[in-house]
């Protein structure tokens, strides 16, 4: 499937506003909503989903595939849709867990007609909004936090919440079309 930006037909948010959907998906995945106004970016949305070790896979990945469902359907359309990229896992059961919520963020997007359009790589996300290849988790939701002008002492629901938002402002770095 195809999405409407990455089929070269224009598409903005709802309020004419280019919006981008950043994703760091693993059975707790983080979203983000960003968007340009007036030349300046503006968190729309920015949460992450807790799941539990109670519930089995399949619960797990419905319950991700439903908050994703949400966003788009709250915050769509999107110009486009990045997702962190996935290299390599630790074992074959982290394997598992990442594809399996990257298959329930693809169908809950397909609902709507969307698919991911671009992927970064953490160690990219972390220099390019962290400063650094290895930064920490609190170093990349500070350069979140510096890069979208919002308040120092902002806290975030989840580091998976502003891991969302740190991949799309990656990504517009990365493509020249924000400055760091």
């Amino acid at each position: 499937m195809v999405s409407w930006a990455s089929a070269g037909i224009a598409v903005e948010g709802g309020d004419g506003l280019p919006r981008y959907l950043g994703l760091d998906l693993s059975l707790s995945p983080g979203f983000a909503v960003i968007e340009f106004k007036n030349g300046k970016l503006r968190l729309l949305h920015a949460s992450a989903l807790a799941t539990s070790t109670k519930h089995t896979d399949a619960e797990r990945f419905s319950a991700i595939e439903a908050k994703t469902v949400l966003i788009a359907h709250e915050f769509g359309p999107f110009d486009e849709i990045i997702r962190e990229d996935y290299t390599q896992g630790r074992n074959k059961r982290a394997k598992q867990a990442i594809y399996g919520a990257w298959a329930a963020v693809d169908v809950g997007l397909g609902r709507f007609g969307y698919a991911v359009t671009r992927h970064i790589t953490p160690t990219a996300v972390k220099a390019l909004v962290g400063g650094k290849g290895d930064a920490s988790k609190d170093e990349v939701a500070a350069g979140v936090r510096r890069l979208l002008g919002i308040p120092l002492d902002y806290r975030f629901e989840a580091d998976d919440a502003s891991d969302a938002a740190a991949v799309v402002l990656a990504w517009l770095i990365r493509e020249g079309r924000l400055q760091a």
